[in-house]
């Protein structure tokens, strides 16, 4: 049987720790899977002893304590509510950027930049392998050295000499790659509120060039050892500031987040009649 109802007192549930006991005896099951059979059978033991206890403090009389509460004063306590005015910040005021990025550039602008920055960093690539190899298809073959693991055992004459799958694979790889760093640019550089062309031309280049240093050298040491680094870091940065600038220079595109629920979800309610291509975020 319930305690009668004592004046000037709300009922709770009585206090109990039979929830963390059921708690600690579940985890000292699935410790025992990794550990021993004997910390699962303790376990075991722990969650049934406390499944039946937490079970006994509600039935069949569910355990409670009278907790007292202070009497209301003669006429009651008149509650104010405040309702504080909230100030809102528009895209551009005061230079701050409510959303960010406000604006986004178009996937077509990663794709023109990551092909104009192949482009540039190819005629760096061919300068090198004119200048210091005396031969265009140098760097061709030392790029294609990373899918055909023969071309980077093979001595500098081979790797002078004209091969066709050489081109072709070297063609494919750079043009692929080149994209998808565009791509890349017009996603991140709208996220940095400045200086575009030295996040893009100089800090990208140099942290993505360590890290392919770093990583050549574990797994491929001998095409590692004939990478001339120093005309690589310059290609980079040569891409980066050739690829930054077009994605830079491309129209930015409104991100919906500014639109209101029912513009971005597409329905048609009053006061939102105006069409989704016309309406400005």
């Amino acid at each position: 049987m319930t305690e009668p109802r004592v004046p000037a007192t709300i009922e709770q549930p009585a206090p109990t720790a039979w929830p963390m006991v059921l708690a600690f005896g579940i985890t000292l099951i699935f410790a025992g899977l990794v550990t021993h059979v004997l910390v699962s059978a303790v376990g075991a033991i722990l969650a049934a002893t406390a499944g039946v206890g937490w079970w006994r403090q509600v039935l069949p009389d569910p355990q409670v304590e009278h907790v007292a509460v202070s009497p209301f004063p003669e006429g009651g306590v008149a509650v104010l509510a405040a309702r504080p005015p909230v100030g809102r910040l528009t895209p551009g005021e005061g230079g701050h950027r409510v959303r960010i990025p406000v604006a986004v550039q178009p996937i077509s602008a990663g794709i023109k930049g990551g092909l104009v920055g192949g482009a540039a960093m190819a005629i760096v690539a061919l300068t090198y392998g004119v200048v210091m190899q005396r031969s265009l298809w140098y760097p061709v073959n030392l790029l294609a050295a990373a899918a055909m693991p023969e071309m980077a055992h093979a001595g500098t004459a081979e790797l002078r000499a004209f091969d066709l799958t050489a081109l072709l694979i070297g063609i494919v790889a750079h043009a692929v790659i080149s994209i998808l760093a565009g791509l890349l640019y017009a996603v991140i550089l709208p996220m940095l509120a400045r200086r575009h062309m030295l996040w893009g031309g100089l800090v990208a280049p140099l942290l993505w060039t360590g890290g392919l240093w770093t990583v050549l050298g574990i797994v491929n040491p001998v095409l590692n050892a004939r990478v001339d680094w120093a005309w690589f870091i310059v290609s980079q940065v040569v891409y980066g500031l050739a690829a930054g600038y077009v994605v830079w220079r491309a129209e930015p595109i409104a991100t919906l987040q500014t639109w209101p629920l029912v513009a971005r979800a597409g329905i048609e309610a009053s006061g939102e009649a105006t069409p989704l291509a016309e309406r400005e975020p």
